[in-house]
């Protein structure tokens, strides 16, 4: 039921009052703009970009990066052969080259280069294709981040820790996701029979909607007895808080892993049997 005239005037009347002056702090602003979305003025998922958009302006590209042992590289000291089987797998559109140790990245390679390349009978090395590497500090701030991504049009950088190691990496897509949520990548299944997925290395990629009964079908848990209904859910709960990137527990002779998240809901998850475990996948 729509509210009176009258109640959507003085709901304007604030907007605007708002309008001619600076609001006194963030959380004043942001129970303004909740207010108009209740009352259908603001539409939820512009209200959700607002959040996002404010929130970046205070996260740190170590909030969002994919941690150095998570990031897929490849070695200039490999020939083709080796690698593009793992970049078949993978299925990501650049990667981090490096020159035998993670510590020492040289460029940057695009899935695109590496296709022209197999289909070319040019004498061009690999490291003739190698785009510029990007270096940003852990403590980078996102919004300004973004715009760097934006004026240079990179979409990946590396990310160091104080000492000049790598630290991981982050993607413009990582940072445009804590503005307008989830974006459909490599990570992301197209089927629901795909919410499992096994990996060239043996570990497991599940979506953390998976529900507990599909997930204990899969690899014989009973997390089905808890009081949530999905895998994302038990993470959250047994952690008793929403984990970032890289955080992993360990659970009934598993080690799940989140892969991707955002600061509102986790996405995927690597699974894989801890060392104490003895659970195995069916079939």
């Amino acid at each position: 039921m729509e509210d009176p005239p009258s109640q959507k005037r003085t709901l304007l009347e604030r907007l605007s009052s708002w309008l001619l002056r600076a609001p006194d702090d963030r959380e004043e602003l942001l129970d303004l703009l909740r207010t108009a979305c209740e009352h259908h003025i603001v539409d939820p998922d512009a209200l959700m970009m607002i959040e996002g958009a404010l929130q970046v302006a205070e996260m740190q590209v170590r909030d969002v990066m994919i941690p150095r042992a998570q990031m897929d590289v490849i070695d200039i000291n490999q020939t083709p052969e080796t690698f593009i089987p793992t970049v078949i797998s993978t299925a990501h559109s650049r990667f981090p080259v490096v020159d035998g140790e993670r510590d020492r990245v040289i460029g940057i390679l695009l899935a695109k280069d590496l296709l022209r390349y197999t289909q070319s009978e040019s004498s061009a090395s690999i490291r003739d294709m190698l785009r510029p590497v990007v270096f940003i500090p852990e403590s980078k701030r996102l919004n300004v981040l973004l715009r760097d991504f934006r004026s240079s049009r990179n979409h990946m950088a590396i990310v160091v820790d104080e000492y000049g190691g790598v630290a991981g990496l982050v993607t413009i897509e990582d940072v445009l996701e804590q503005i307008v949520g989830d974006i459909e990548d490599e990570y992301d299944f197209d089927e629901d029979a795909d919410n499992i997925r096994q990996q060239h290395d043996g570990s497991w990629r599940v979506k953390a909607l998976t529900t507990l009964e599909d997930f204990d079908a899969s690899f014989g848990t009973r997390f089905a007895e808890e009081d949530v209904n999905t895998i994302g859910g038990l993470v959250i709960a047994r952690l008793g808080r929403l984990p970032r990137r890289g955080e992993t527990l360990l659970a009934d002779g598993l080690s799940i892993e989140v892969i991707r998240a955002d600061s509102r809901r986790l996405h995927t998850l690597q699974v894989r049997r801890s060392a104490a475990g003895s659970t195995t996948p069916a079939a």
